[in-house]
């Protein structure tokens, strides 16, 4: 289990270029780190750079298309294949993917077009070796009209699926203003859990700011037996530097 600070949340409408976020989380004592989006992104820089100061990018997004809209199932395909190489070049094994927004017919059928298009994703995945974890997020503060926000329902629809390539991504930021619980979530789906993301609530700010025991929850991991990344993706009201010293100091794992 280690910690992974998201570069595009940390440095969240922040002019510092990429390679001085990249230094900025090696210079705090990480040795992983993540982000969004790699299509706007200077691939070459992030390759050269993480060889030179001996990083690993944990996860990285796959092209955001729905994946409850069957039309869209072929562009979604196209998208993942191109993430995957740009994965390959980077080293990364882990590819984080929304599910898009809920579109006006039964929810029934637009979880069997998200079934139906990731079951079609498994053999890219498997010939890449690759994982693909599906992210819930929260409607109610940060994306209303989302379509995957329930833990409960990503758990269900991965234990359908049963591939160790595609898994959950649980964020505890979101869960928590989703459905709480989360320690007893975090062990009830652990062997549907591939990726974690970790802010606190209210506020999205570092861990040990709001109502969130992250000592708890970290505790908790541990005696699951969760070995995988756990993406600092908070939004620091200053210094990131500062803020990802203080998680690394008060929040060892």
């Amino acid at each position: 289990m280690y910690l992974s600070p998201c570069i595009d949340a940390i440095f969240f409408n922040r002019s510092v270029n990429l390679n001085d976020q990249i230094l900025a989380v090696k210079n705090t004592g990480y040795k992983h780190f993540e982000f969004w989006s790699w299509w706007d992104k200077d691939l070459n820089l992030l390759e050269r750079v993480v060889k030179e100061e001996g990083l690993r990018i944990s996860a990285m997004c796959t092209r955001f298309i729905s994946l409850v809209d069957k039309k869209e199932r072929s562009h979604y395909q196209q998208g993942l294949m191109e993430s995957i190489e740009a994965a390959k070049r980077l080293g990364v094994k882990t590819l984080i993917s929304q599910t898009g927004n809920e579109l006006d017919f039964s929810r029934r059928k637009q979880l069997k077009n998200m079934k139906d298009g990731l079951m079609a994703c498994i053999s890219i995945l498997e010939k890449a070796d690759m994982m693909l974890v599906i992210e819930p997020l929260n409607i109610t503060v940060d994306h209303p009209g989302y379509f995957l926000s329930s833990s409960d329902e990503a758990a269900e629809l991965i234990a359908q699926i049963n591939n160790p390539h595609i898994k959950m991504l649980f964020d505890v930021y979101h869960q928590q203003i989703t459905e709480g619980n989360v320690a007893r979530r975090l062990k009830q789906y652990n062997n549907y859990i591939g990726h974690i993301h970790i802010a606190d609530n209210p506020g999205r700010k570092e861990p040990g700011t709001g109502e969130l025991n992250y000592h708890y929850i970290f505790d908790s991991l541990k005696h699951t037996g969760y070995v995988g990344g756990l993406g600092l993706e908070f939004f620091p009201d200053h210094s990131p530097e500062e803020k990802l010293k203080y998680v690394k100091v008060n929040f060892p794992i």
